[in-house]
């Protein structure tokens, strides 16, 4: 049996075992000469003379890059064709914007009727026409023009302009589908910003 002050044999030869080096504690000084621990001193030739230039990066105050910056990566270009249009697809987004376009033109005709006659042009063309006809006619543009009936007017041709547009864009795009089975579709070059 042995104490803890004896030492111990290791592996069987009797040697006995260095101690660890000793830690100074964490609040110690060290003297002002003393390297630290676990860092070798500096060698003798890496010191630079009183006379010696210095190197270009410490010259001006920078240290030198490490690391190299990425290249600028190059543009990607990719081309692409359009080979096939889903009909479907063209027909929902021709009747939206047909529709869209409908209530466009009704509102434009009702504003545009609403401002000729604010600025009494109705009353300036009735003037000229009686006196280019005569004046014992009782013409009135207004009959013929009230706003009720150029609100008609322009829904009629926003319904016809609805029907028409989606008819159209549908057999385009089957038109489309058929041509690009012949030349290929359309091409189209995608590139990066």
């Amino acid at each position: 049996m042995s104490t803890p002050n004896t030492p111990r044999p290791a592996g069987g030869t009797g040697g006995t075992r260095p101690a660890p080096p000793r830690q100074a504690p964490v609040g110690a000084q060290r003297p002002a000469g003393a390297p630290r621990p676990g860092t070798a001193p500096r060698p003798a030739a890496a010191q630079r003379p009183a006379g010696a230039p210095r190197p270009a990066g410490a010259a001006q105050g920078r240290p030198q890059q490490l690391v190299r910056p990425a290249p600028k990566a190059k543009v990607r270009k990719a081309r692409l064709l359009i080979s096939k249009v889903d009909p479907w697809s063209v027909l929902k987004m021709a009747f939206l914007l047909s529709v869209a376009l409908g209530i466009v033109t009704v509102v434009a005709s009702v504003v545009l009727w609403s401002v000729l006659d604010l600025t009494g042009i109705f009353e300036s063309i009735n003037g000229l026409l009686r006196e280019i006809i005569g004046s014992e006619t009782g013409f009135d543009l207004m009959e013929i023009a009230s706003l009720g009936q150029v609100a008609s007017f322009a829904t009629i041709i926003a319904v016809v302009n609805v029907v028409l547009l989606t008819a159209l864009s549908m057999l385009s795009a089957v038109l489309y589908n058929l041509s690009s089975t012949l030349v290929g579709g359309i091409g189209v070059t995608l590139t990066d910003d």
